[in-house]
């Protein structure tokens, strides 16, 4: 098998439309133009796709929880942004010792992190 990328993750949501505004509003993600009924929103590197499982039939089996983690030039700065439109964090922020760290979650409990290496990979 040859995967040459990823091209989006599903994030199950049971209401589209508070999901879109929270991931377009709040978090100030980029949404993909054109892309009628599906909200995707754009990453840098791989696309976040919503999915309201009901419409296709399934239940919703959620929420995802491994964390997605949204690479942040500076974690500090983002989460005290987040908090100041009422995200809501899960602890302090994690020093790995390798990177920063700072969990939570969107309107449907799905596992969000800001993220921000800072050592180097050797």
């Amino acid at each position: 098998m040859i995967v040459e990328r990823t091209d989006f993750v599903s994030v199950p949501v049971t209401d589209l439309e508070r999901s879109t505004r929270f991931y377009e509003e709040t978090l100030g993600l980029v949404r993909t133009p054109g892309v009628v009924g599906w909200p995707e929103f754009e990453t840098g590197n791989v696309s976040l796709y919503l999915v309201d499982p009901t419409n296709m039939g399934r239940e919703f089996v959620g929420p995802h929880s491994g964390y997605i983690a949204l690479r942040v030039p500076d974690v500090t700065e983002t989460r005290a942004e987040l908090e100041g439109k009422g995200v809501e964090f899960e602890g302090d922020i994690l020093d790995t010792g390798v990177c920063h760290m700072a969990f939570f979650r969107d309107p449907d409990g799905n596992a969000l992190m800001l993220h921000r290496r800072y050592a180097s990979n050797d």
